[in-house]
């Protein structure tokens, strides 16, 4: 029987989906505002072995994967560049897409973008005030983390100190430190000015980043999914917070197995732009070639770190 090692319980399990000879996998797809780097495709190549080895073992896999076009970083960014929110995540969109053929990763079934889903994601703010997990601040509306009793149980952070009431509108905040946080966030008048903005019951909106996976997610597979993907970097506060908005919201289990892949590093450091070791995709294919950069990753377990070097790469 298939086991796999699954976040949420920290053991191996043997895997048995929802529906016999069914699987739904929902995977984080890329934050589209930058060249995507060769430690996001790690991730992705992780979920393209996993869909083709389901595949392989005769299973039907139903497989999403998202794209972020709209959040703090592309919001910020498109500013930079100069251009439109679309015009600039359209572009790293098909930078994205180009990186998927190039290491001959399969297509998911759907791709949805954060910003179609919009109003879907206003109707789970609304659902989540009226069960008294969810409420209004100054234009935005924040999740109230004190509600939902399990908030911890993928992450297993202890969250004795959190602060009730505090709300952050920062999408990614430190492990020991969270608050509630924001589902949709007010407009800011340079974004309204911009034409980033949204209709709400609260005024002119746009989404935060978490409520944007739970609703992609249901939307598309249901309350509740076989398998849920990411990198290791994701399961707090990212995959933590999904779990509080969606079983919040369905009192369903969100998905029943969680897999995360861990990072890959550069000669045993992290991999930054300040430290001159940061790589594109592009940089490493042209160099070996697709296959020879998928062979790579595959040769590493994807819980364990993977070291990428000159000498790594020559081996492959």
């Amino acid at each position: 029987m298939l086991r796999v090692y699954n976040t949420l319980t920290r053991e191996k399990e043997p895997f048995v989906p929802l529906k016999e000879g069914e699987v739904s996998i929902y995977a984080c797809g890329p934050t589209v505002y930058n060249m995507p780097h060769i430690g996001n495709y790690r991730t992705f190549l992780t979920t393209d072995n996993i869909v083709r080895t389901l595949e392989y073992l005769g299973y039907r896999v139903k497989f999403v994967m998202n794209i972020t076009d709209i959040d703090d970083k592309t919001i910020r960014d498109s500013k930079a560049a100069g251009l439109s929110l679309k015009d600039f995540t359209d572009m790293y969109t098909a930078e994205f897409f180009k990186g998927l053929g190039a290491l001959n990763i399969k297509r998911a079934s759907a791709y949805p973008r954060a910003t179609e889903n919009v109003g879907d994601m206003i109707k789970l703010a609304e659902k989540l005030i009226e069960k008294g997990l969810a409420y209004e601040k100054g234009g935005s509306v924040y999740y109230r983390i004190s509600g939902y009793p399990d908030y911890g149980k993928l992450s297993k952070l202890n969250f004795n100190k959190i602060l009730v009431g505090a709300s952050v509108d920062v999408d990614e905040y430190d492990k020991d430190n969270p608050r509630d946080f924001a589902l949709l966030k007010a407009s800011t008048p340079e974004e309204i000015e911009r034409g980033i903005y949204y209709e709400s019951p609260w005024g002119k909106i746009r989404p935060g980043w978490h409520i944007e996976c739970s609703v992609m997610a249901m939307k598309n597979l249901g309350p509740t999914i076989d398998i849920h993907i990411g990198g290791i970097d994701l399961i707090f506060p990212h995959h933590e917070n999904e779990i509080a908005q969606s079983e919040g919201a369905t009192g369903k289990p969100f998905a029943k197995y969680w897999i995360h892949g861990e990072h890959l590093i550069v000669e045993r450091e992290k991999m930054s732009k300040s430290k001159g070791n940061y790589f594109t995709l592009p940089d490493i294919v042209g160099k070996y070639g697709g296959e020879v950069v998928r062979f790579m990753f595959l040769s590493v377990h994807y819980r364990k770190k993977l070291d990428y070097s000159e000498a790594l790469a020559e081996n492959a």
